[in-house]
């Protein structure tokens, strides 16, 4: 029988050997310098490095491949022989899932100190963390660093569907797939992969089964306050394993921790973080809850929508605006910001995310209180709305339009 897996692996293979139909990404790769490219399995590093570098002026390392992962970890130095021999026209050299071989990293590192190399690496990878945990460094400075999400709103155009995206998030291999019952296949078994290539896999866990655990728990309280406590009690684990869970998830870019924001002329705001999934549909998958469709109207809309737009600011963020800070605010009455966003040179940003098409003065009693509590802030709201206005001192912006004006 031909399972959704199954094609998913297909479809993986396929995205590696650049045959996938590509959308046009908002991260540019530099094309004259060294890189690291991260990302969550999925999200489409190999077929973004296979679209921006020309094949015939390329040499391509998969490291996912058995045979070259055993031959590299034996002898990282043939690395140097194989440079050596390379042909003029070969001028970029793409490892893809250097984590699975670090020690790649010093023949790296030492080969872009060669003068006569005169290649640039361009090398990919799920996480930094194995990376730093093996105690290699990030080349010190001789390559650039970026991230990359799942599709965003604005790259899908007009095959972009809320309601849709709010059920089954925005990985690319969700968009191979025309029936629901197939996109919660895929999302399920998107899951399993990840337990077993992204953390078993690279050692990234001691015990998988308290892992797994505390994902399922973890994706139920996605968007919301953490509670160490509480999630080490129903995960069997101590506070500090559940810490290290959440490291996990953050370093392998399987979520957004944001901390409070802290400023000196309030003492009372929550201290602890709140953590957002990367991506909605798997957050769903992971809480067993894909087979309930989001209503409109909802909390728990109002939930994934807010999650989705924290996510869409964060990845535009990150493509075009990397000096941005992000955090929440939540005093000890209750008074909570959904979004702050520091921005140098510019005010202090102050965000509030309504799923609902019809603001009105009340939904943003919290918000106009604290940007007339914050000096020098702007304070702005994200909401369903189809047009732009102004309630007080605060503007409504239709969210796609609001996140384009200050994150595009």
């Amino acid at each position: 029988m031909d399972s959704v897996f199954a094609r998913h692996i297909r479809s993986v293979i396929r995205e590696e050997a650049g045959e996938t139909t590509m959308l046009q990404r908002h991260l540019e790769l530099t094309k004259n310098y060294s890189l690291f490219l991260f990302g969550a399995r999925g999200v489409g590093k190999s077929t973004l490095v296979k679209h921006t570098y020309n094949e015939e002026n390329c040499l391509y390392i998969n490291l996912l491949d058995a045979i070259e992962e055993d031959s590299f970890s034996r002898n990282p130095n043939e690395l140097i022989d194989i440079v050596a021999a390379l042909p003029e026209i070969i001028t970029h050299i793409i490892i893809d899932e250097i984590q699975k071989v670090p020690k790649l990293l010093d023949i790296v590192h030492l080969l872009l100190e060669t003068e006569k190399c005169g290649k640039y690496f361009i090398l990919t990878g799920s996480s930094a963390r194995k990376l730093k945990t093996a105690g290699v460094n990030l080349l010190a400075g001789r390559a650039f660093v970026y991230s990359l999400y799942p599709f965003t709103y604005r790259e899908l155009k007009d095959k972009f569907d809320l309601d849709k995206v709010l059920q089954y998030g925005l990985l690319p291999g969700v968009f191979d797939f025309s029936t629901d019952k197939e996109r919660q296949q895929f999302l399920q078994a998107y899951a399993l992969t990840y337990l077993k290539e992204e953390i078993w896999a690279e050692h990234l866990v001691n015990k998988l089964d308290p892992f797994r655990r505390f994902l399922e728990v973890a994706a139920q309280c996605n968007g919301k306050i953490i509670n160490y406590s509480n999630i080490a009690r129903d995960v069997g684990v101590n506070d500090k394993t559940v810490k290290s869970y959440f490291s996990i998830l953050e370093d392998t870019l399987l979520a957004v921790i944001l901390n409070p924001y802290k400023n000196s002329f309030r003492k009372r705001f929550r201290e602890a973080p709140k953590f957002y999934f990367f991506d909605v549909g798997v957050a769903r998958s992971l809480a067993r809850m894909l087979s309930v469709k989001p209503k409109p109207g909802t909390s728990y809309y109002g939930e994934l929508f807010e999650s989705f737009v924290i996510m869409e600011c964060v990845k535009l963020a990150s493509y075009y605006n990397t000096e941005f800070s992000f955090s929440y605010l939540m005093t000890g009455a209750g008074v909570e910001i959904d979004l702050v966003v520091e921005r140098p040179g510019q005010p202090l940003l102050l965000i509030e995310i309504k799923s609902s098409g019809q603001i009105r003065s009340e939904h943003l009693a919290a918000l106009q209180k604290m940007a007339m509590e914050i000096e020098n802030c702007e304070a702005i709201c994200l909401a369903n709305e189809k047009r732009q206005k102004k309630i007080g001192d605060v503007m409504v912006y239709p969210w796609q339009s609001g996140i384009a004006k200050y994150f595009g």
